[in-house]
Order: structure tokens, then C-alpha cells, then sequence
């Protein structure tokens, strides 16, 4: 019956029903309500809004607010003329700023799919404007739901250490000279990487290898967030090539240990120097007749652990004491550190390759000319490697870290 009555020509909206920037048709979909019986009629489409949460919404303001204060405080002049103070007010503020425009940049994508749903209401029956109305919720909506995405990362906890330098060790494995020389290729690729990130780079303590290359090599890196990154460098690094010593042309394979340790202060570390005992040598080498006539070299261990030091890298004992120090003091932050990561994968009963220092990292294949991450299950080109672009495979593990970090606060959630 319904079909033979004439069609309306009016355009008719149910005041129950809210009119919203339509999604592609589908029948099915929940929030599409048609009327089979009344061809004429537009579906009538609700749209859920992709919207951040109260408690969310409570966190950014918070966040907000204690951004504006930090901002405030920067013209106090008791914070101008406390220059510890004025820095540590900036670094606060800095950890804060990119989640607050994120944050601001939401609100304000908010703002525009309010209006146009706003102007597609009051737009009445000009297809022209219900149109253009419908293409910018669409493109606000877009950035809502992207920006929202963005806030989450932004919000996951982060390393404590990620913004400190970094004293990383590289140590030859098993291979013989073949090791030493592929730990000085290592050496190579960071000390490119870091020049790359306007890093600085210096060597703090060296082993030379017999053939090339180091049995020992310990840097100090300095710059903005080094820590962040390079700390996915540490572990097992093996390589699979013919080294230049081999005349039956056969694969060996070698590995060098990388270790990277985020440089600690006097307050994250009480050493008891009675549990430290120091000597003196001569430093020998380049440098004129005061390193090879004056013990200016620093040989210190610690008792309680057994880690022992030798510093020769500067012209002055007392300089290389306190670098020794300093190396000593890093290296039990880092016993410390990875105790307590051991003790946190315990906990997640997490097994063998989940972050662990001894774990195997990566693998250097020069006959197949491939770099494999284990950690990524992913290839990469060896020369992009060699060429220090590493970028890249940090990206995608810190990726990785983020998207394992989102799915555990979901499951908490």
C-alpha cells in the first residue's frame, strides 16, 4: 500500500534523529537507518564521535595547566638567576610541550567538526553547502582520530634515562682478529651515526686489535636524547663474512658485544671509594715526555665486583681519575639497571629474546649483502648499516616498543 502512495516532495527529518556527516552506505551498518517504503528519503546517518575520553581529557588538562605554570615560571627572575633551576624548568616543560599541542591541535580539529556539523543543520536545502559541510567533518574527523592516535603515544611511560648521554662499549666476541676488526666497524657506523645527529663522540678507553680494529673500545656520546636510541643497539652482534686473513675464501663467523650505559650523577650512585683501589702508570703513546715519564694513567678496580678501569686518555692524572670514576660509576648504574629490567621480564614471565643484554640482535650477512634484526624479524640493505643510516631500524623497534606498550595498557584497561 505504502508503495502506491504518492512520494512527498518535501524533505522530512524525524526529530528524534540527528542529521551528521554521512560514512560510505552500507545497509548493515548500525547507525544507517533507511526507509525501503520511501525511495525519495536519504538515509538518515549518526556518526559516533572519535572523541578522547573523560578521564583522558582530565589528564591532558592537567597536563595543560602544568605546562602554562611551567611557561609563567620561565620570567620569574628567582628562575633567571638560578641557572640549575632555569634548566631543570626547561626540561620539564620541554617533556610536556609536544603532548600539549597535540593536545590543542585536538581541540581545536573538535572545534571544526562541531561547525560543520553545525552548518550542515543550518544548511537546509542547499546541496552545495550540505556538501562542503560534509567534506570538512570529514577531513576534521580525519585529524581527530589521528591526533588522538598521537596523544596515546605521546602519553605511554617512558625510559627515565632516555634523555641522558651515553657511555657505549663495544667488545670483541669470538673470531679472533677477524672480531677486532668487525668491532671497529661498529666503532665506524656509530661514530657516523652520531656526527649525523649533531652528537659528539669521544673515545674514552681503547684496546687496538693486533689485525685492526679493537678488542676493547669505550665511547662517551653526547647530545639530545641519546639514550633513547642507541640503547637498542646493545647486545650480541654477529657478522658472517670472509675475512681478509682466509685464503680458502670460507665464512666465518664472528660476534662483538655492544653495551650501552646512560651516564649517571653523583645522586643515582653512593660509591664507597673504600671499595676502590687505585694505582698509577705511565700512559706511554703519543702525547710528549709527561705521559711517558709521569704516571698520569689511572688503573682502578672496584673490590665488591670486580670491574677494573684503565684510563690513559688524558694528559692529567687527575683527569683520567675522574673519568675513571665517572666510567666506574656508569657501569654500576648499568649492573644496577639491567638487574631491575631482568627482574621486570621476570615478571611478565617473559622468556630468552625480549631485551635482554646477552640476547643476539642482529646479523651482518656480506655474501647475501644483508643486515637481519632478530628482534624485528626484518631485513635491511648491509650498506645502509655500513653507511650509518640506522635510523630507520631504530624507528621501526621503537615502534614496536610502543605498539607492545598500547597493547598492555589496552589489556590493563
Amino acid at each position: 500500500i505504502l508503495a502506491l502512495l504518492p512520494i512527498p516532495t518535501h524533505t522530512f527529518s524525524p526529530p528524534s534523529v540527528t542529521i551528521c556527516p554521512p560514512i560510505p552506505h552500507n545497509t548493515n551498518h548500525p547507525n544507517i537507518h533507511t526507509s525501503a517504503s520511501l525511495p525519495s528519503f536519504r538515509p538518515f546517518v549518526t556518526l559516533p564521535l572519535f572523541a578522547l575520553d573523560d578521564g583522558m581529557v582530565t589528564r591532558l588538562t592537567g597536563i595543560q595547566r602544568s605546562f602554562n605554570e611551567m611557561t609563567e615560571r620561565l620570567a620569574d627572575p628567582d628562575v633567571i638567576n638560578d641557572p640549575k633551576l632555569l634548566m631543570k624548568v626547561m626540561s620539564e616543560r620541554s617533556k610536556s610541550e609536544e603532548i600539549v599541542q597535540a593536545f590543542e591541535r585536538y581541540k581545536g580539529a573538535e572545534g571544526d567538526y562541531d561547525t560543520a556539523v553545525e552548518m550542515m543543520r543550518e544548511s537546509g536545502d542547499d546541496p552545495e553547502m550540505k556538501e562542503m559541510a560534509r567534506e570538512e567533518s570529514k577531513i576534521a574527523e580525519q585529524n581527530m582520530v589521528e591526533l588522538e592516535e598521537r596523544i596515546k603515544v605521546l602519553l605511554l611511560p617512558s625510559d627515565p634515562n632516555d634523555d641522558r648521554n651515553v657511555m657505549l662499549e663495544i667488545r670483541a666476541g669470538t673470531g679472533g682478529s677477524e672480531a677486532n676488526i668487525f668491532a671497529g666497524d661498529l666503532y665506524d657506523v656509530y661514530r657516523k651515526y652520531a656526527s649525523t645527529q649533531g652528537w659528539s663522540c669521544k673515545i674514552m678507553d681503547d684496546s687496538p686489535g693486533d689485525d685492526g680494529g679493537f678488542k676493547n673500545i669505550v665511547l662517551e656520546i653526547a647530545g639530545d636524547s641519546v639514550f633513547s636510541k642507541m640503547k637498542w643497539e646493545a647486545g650480541v652482534h654477529r657478522v658472517q663474512r670472509v675475512p681478509a686473513t682466509e685464503t680458502q675464501g670460507r665464512v666465518h663467523t664472528s660476534t662483538a658485544t655492544v653495551a650501552v650505559m646512560p651516564e649517571v650523577d653523583d645522586l643515582d650512585v653512593q660509591l664507597d671509594m673504600k671499595d676502590v683501589e687505585i694505582s698509577t702508570m705511565r700512559s706511554g703513546g703519543a702525547g710528549g715526555q709527561n705521559v711517558n715519564k709521569v704516571e698520569t694513567a689511572i688503573d682502578l678496580t672496584h673490590k665488591p665486583t670486580g670491574i677494573r678501569i684503565k684510563c690513559t686518555q688524558e694528559r692529567s692524572q687527575l683527569k683520567n681519575k675522574e673519568l675513571a670514576i665517572q666510567m666506574l660509576k656508569t657501569k654500576l648504574y648499568d649492573i644496577e639497571l639491567e638487574k631491575r629490567e631482568a627482574e621486570e621480564r621476570d615478571r611478565r614471565g617473559a622468556q630468552v629474546g625480549t631485551g635482554s643484554r646477552s640476547e643476539k640482535i642482529r646479523t651482518y650477512n656480506w655474501k647475501d649483502s644483508r643486515c637481519s634484526d632478530h628482534r624485528l624479524g626484518q631485513n635491511f640493505p648491509l650498506q645502509q648499516f655500513l653507511n650509518a643510516d640506522i635510523g630507520p631500524i631504530l624507528d621501526n623497534l621503537i615502534l614496536k616498543k610502543q605498539e607492545e606498550l598500547m597493547k598492555a595498557m589496552n589489556e590493563n584497561a
